[in-house]
Order: C-alpha cells, then sequence, then structure tokens
C-alpha cells in the first residue's frame, strides 16, 4: 500500500473518530442537564421552601447532577404549570405542584393546560393542615369559642385573608361558614405573606395558612392559633383543637406538595424519579428538616397522587356546585 493511500485511510478514521464524537456529544449533554423543579409561587412559601429543603440532597441522590429550583409564580400557579405541560417530556423539567394543582380544574373553567392528561404523577411529597391564625383582638381562644361569639354580632363582622380566589384557604373556610352558619367576610391577598401581614395589622380578622408560614407570628405572640385543619393536633400546637374536635366531625384541609412530568416522559424515566424522592424524603437528615417546617412526609408514587388530586378534585368540585360561593377574580 503506498504511502498516498496509507494517509488518506488515516485521515478516514480520525473524520470517523471525530463524527462520532460529535454523534456522542448530544445524549452526553443531555445526561448532564440540571434537574430543574419549577415552583409555581414566589421565594419564601410553602412549596419553595420544600423545594430548598430536597435540593441538595437531590443533587447527591443523582450522582451530583445539578438541581436547580426556578420560581415561575402568578396566576394561581397556571403560569409554571402551563410551562412544565409544554417543556421536553425528558425528565429534566418537574413540576413542584400545589393544592391548586387539583382545584384549578374545579375552579377555573379554561385552563392554559389539561390537569388529567398533560402530566405524569411521580410523588406526592408531603402534606400539611390549614392552621387557622387570628388577631388577638378576635374574640375566643379556640375555633369554638370564635365562633360563639362571632354568631352574636352582624354578619360579616369578621373577615378572612386568603391568598386568592379559589385557593384552598378559601374554599375551606367558606365550608365551615357553611357548617357553622357564620358569615365572614372574604378578602383575597396576593400570597401567605401579605395575608399574614394582614392580619397582623389588623386589617383581616385571620387567616388559613401552613403552621410554617404562621409559626413566626405565633411565636412573637401577634398571631394566636385557634385550630388546626388536620386529623390529629399538632406536635408544635399541643393546646390547640383540630377543626373536627370544635364540633365538625371529619373536616379536615390539608394542602399538598408533589411532582409532575409533562406527559410523554418515558415510563422508566419517571420510575426513576419517583424511586430517587422516595430515597431522598427518607433521609433522616431530610426528614428532621421537613417535619420541623411542619410538613408531614408522604412519598407516595406517581397512581397514589393522581388518585389524591382527583379526591381534591371531586371534594372541592361537589362543594362549589352545591354552594353560592363567589369565584369571580
Amino acid at each position: 500500500m503506498n504511502h498516498g493511500i496509507k494517509r488518506g485511510l488515516a485521515a478516514l478514521c480520525m473524520l470517523s473518530a471525530t463524527a462520532g464524537a460529535f454523534v456522542a456529544a448530544p445524549a452526553a449533554a443531555a445526561e448532564e442537564r440540571p434537574l430543574v423543579l419549577v415552583v409555581p409561587y414566589p421565594p419564601g412559601g410553602s412549596t419553595d421552601i420544600l423545594a430548598r429543603i430536597l435540593q441538595p440532597r437531590l443533587s447527591q441522590q443523582l450522582g451530583g447532577r445539578a438541581v436547580v429550583v426556578e420560581n415561575r409564580p402568578g396566576a394561581a400557579s397556571q403560569i409554571a404549570t402551563a410551562f412544565v405541560a409544554r417543556a421536553e417530556p425528558d425528565g429534566n423539567t418537574l413540576l413542584v405542584s400545589f393544592d391548586n394543582h387539583g382545584i384549578n380544574p374545579a375552579v377555573k373553567p379554561k385552563l392554559p393546560y389539561d390537569t388529567f392528561k398533560d402530566f405524569v404523577a411521580i410523588s406526592q411529597t408531603v402534606r400539611f393542615p390549614l392552621v387557622l391564625g387570628a388577631n388577638p383582638s378576635v374574640p375566643g381562644d379556640n375555633l369554638k369559642e370564635f365562633l360563639a361569639a362571632a354568631a352574636k354580632q352582624p354578619p360579616n363582622k369578621f373577615n378572612y385573608a386568603s391568598t386568592g380566589v379559589g385557593s384552598l384557604n378559601h374554599l375551606a373556610p367558606e365550608e365551615l361558614k357553611r357548617l357553622s352558619k357564620v358569615e365572614l367576610l372574604h378578602v383575597p391577598y396576593g400570597g401567605g405573606g401579605p395575608a399574614i401581614q394582614a392580619v397582623v395589622g389588623g386589617q383581616a380578622s385571620m387567616t388559613w395558612l401552613s403552621f410554617a408560614a404562621l409559626r413566626g407570628q405565633i411565636q412573637a405572640g401577634k398571631i394566636k392559633p385557634l385550630a388546626v385543619a388536620g386529623d390529629k393536633r399538632l406536635p408544635d400546637l399541643p393546646n390547640v383543637p383540630t377543626v373536627a374536635e370544635s364540633g365538625f366531625p371529619g373536616f379536615v384541609a390539608y394542602s399538598w406538595s408533589g411532582m409532575f412530568a409533562p406527559k410523554g416522559t418515558p415510563e422508566a424515566t419517571v420510575k426513576k424519579l419517583t424511586a430517587d424522592f422516595q430515597a431522598v424524603l427518607a433521609d433522616p437528615e431530610i426528614r428532621k428538616k421537613i417535619t420541623d417546617a411542619g410538613f408531614e412526609i408522604v412519598a407516595s408514587d406517581g397512581p397514589a397522587l393522581d388518585a389524591y388530586v382527583k379526591s381534591e378534585y371531586d371534594r372541592w368540585s361537589a362543594f362549589i356546585k352545591s354552594s353560592n360561593i363567589n369565584l369571580d377574580n
């Protein structure tokens, strides 16, 4: 073989090797892409707090892969949810959902996505009961005493602040109003922070939020807890009765958070993500951080999360249809 042919073959082998490297590059780059956790609310809220607790340990679980928390607030979680629905279904973009995920299809007739068709459930990570926190000037040391005092006052003498029309902390108080026959005026705010400040400042009588959100003001004596909307009392509030104990058997209102991927995400990818989140939630250090924040760990699989979302949708759809609740924005 002459030298020219040898040089040509060597060049061809080099070109082939280079082409192979370019072909392999996109796959390698895809593996190195960060896992993005899209949070539908601003930094500092319950969903954001949870995502940032999970973030470093999840990165370790994924072998050191970067995990990014991306806040996309607005429109009662619709902006973030629609963004994830349109994302590439490769397992690199996940929605850190909130209770709005199951409630929005019941209260908003035209969503920019289909809650039940455009997502694949991964895991319900946590849940937490709403806590009824009131301005110290509100009468009564618990829910039963407050309702007895409010019943003697003109309708709408007292009001409650929510995080928005159609939110869980709008619907749950409306359900209690119907059961107790005590009228309270609804005042929607743009988030948990403004609602808390309204209660502390006296512009609102009370609000229903997570203990994690109310803890600081309760400890400072600026908000007094009247009831817990869970199926048992909170360890941090042992003297605060549940709503059920206050005369309304079976009443519960749990906020929750879960992980969803876009429709079309491969089944193997979904199963691995479920296993990854369950492993992170089983870590003793993470469990302590989560429970210290007032959350209850669930760590379910995808089918269990789908069933839970459907049950929440059914509950609040039935309530809305049977009541005269105002859902105008």
